[in-house]
């Protein structure tokens, strides 16, 4: 079975206005979920910049990973952006989340990995 946490992050007012409101992602993101059969188990919100992954929830998010204490197999976002603007650090995030059994997956940008 498919057990997601959702991953919502904002870092302006000016995103929240264009469609990226954290309203917007939870309802897209649990639409999905229930399109495609996945329980949800965490929802994330974050507004903080995704310049890099030194953010509060997000370093929170991965305490509990490396504690084995998370019960996901997913987390799932809206899109890329929303998860980093940094390429490197993100593949070396999706590395560590792998290693730990964990697949990212942006919902409107899928990636086959």
């Amino acid at each position: 079975m498919v057990i997601a946490d959702l991953y919502i992050r904002v870092s302006t007012d000016e995103q929240a206005e264009k469609g990226y409101s954290q309203r917007d992602q939870d309802e897209r993101l649990r639409k999905y979920c229930a399109n495609n059969n996945i329980a949800v188990n965490r929802v994330i919100f974050e507004d903080h910049s995704a310049k890099s992954f030194n953010r509060p929830e997000w370093k929170k998010y991965l305490l509990e990973i490396r504690k084995k204490s998370h019960k996901s197999n997913r987390v799932l976002l809206t899109n890329w952006d929303r998860f980093s603007r940094n390429t490197g650090d993100a593949y070396q995030m999706i590395s560590l989340l792998h290693k730990n059994h964990i697949i990212p997956q942006a919902i409107e940008q899928p990636l086959d990995m």
